[in-house]
């Protein structure tokens, strides 16, 4: 394999709403928005297929809701509006670039986006256009993780990228823990048994059972995600083989 021949041919990459904010507590980062939008671009050019489903925290997070005295429903509603939001915003930096990026919608919004259908998905795909799945799984009580392992397994991507603010999974919080160690290989139910808080145990469980690998790496790093999809020692490996 060469340097430059991708490992995958259809990933699917989860980013998380913070990873639009940048150094502000709100928000899309206009350079932060494009540096994404460069990087996903890129790959792309290698000859990858790409959907990603993105998150809403910059905006909403429907596990905010009893700060607001929400019930959870309608809190989880307008997260997974959010999600919409940062679709529309990162699909439009995608298409300046030269791109042809696809936005589809787990809840019904015509005027604003296709109706998620698995079949139209993979045609996109197939076609070479970059699809943007959001509103996350449609219901509420499900987060984004779960969204994207589900419809990692439903688009037949090869891989779950799970882009992160650290250099992988740790065995605690690295940010709080200065003992804290890196993993560089778990199965997926080290993950689970440990209790390790890099996707909710629910992503886990679905990518466990239809054995999807997942690669937690670090978003913040350029070029990171293009040295995940070629095969490059980034991050942390996470597969139904030994650790």
């Amino acid at each position: 394999m060469s340097d430059d021949q991708p490992r995958f041919k259809r990933i699917l990459l989860k980013l998380s709403g913070e990873a639009l904010m940048g150094g502000a507590s709100f928000g899309i980062d206009p350079a932060v928005l494009k540096n994404v939008a460069d990087e996903i671009y890129g790959v792309h050019k290698l000859g990858v297929e790409v959907a990603v489903v993105i998150g809403g925290g910059n905006i909403f997070r429907g596990l905010n809701a009893s700060a607001y005295r929400m019930n959870r429903v309608p809190a989880d509603q307008m997260g997974m509006l959010a999600t919409v939001i940062n679709a529309l915003a990162l699909g439009e930096a995608l298409n300046h670039l030269g791109s042809e990026a696809r936005i589809m919608s787990a809840i019904d919004m015509n005027k604003i986006a296709e109706p998620y259908i698995r079949g139209r998905a993979i045609t996109h795909l197939n076609r070479g256009r970059i699809v943007l799945l959001a509103a996350g799984t449609g219901n509420p009580y499900f987060s984004t993780d779960t969204a994207a392992a589900l419809r990692a397994m439903e688009v037949d991507a090869d891989v779950l990228l799970k882009a992160t603010k650290v250099d992988g999974v740790y065995s605690s919080d690295p940010q709080k823990d200065p003992t804290s160690k890196p993993f560089s290989k778990l199965t997926y139910q080290a993950v689970l048994e440990q209790n390790l808080q890099v996707m909710d145990m629910t992503a886990i469980a679905l990518a466990m059972g239809q054995n999807v690998p997942i690669i937690v790496f670090n978003l913040r790093k350029r070029g990171n995600i293009r040295k995940v999809v070629l095969g490059k020692k980034v991050g942390t490996l996470i597969s139904g083989g030994r650790a």
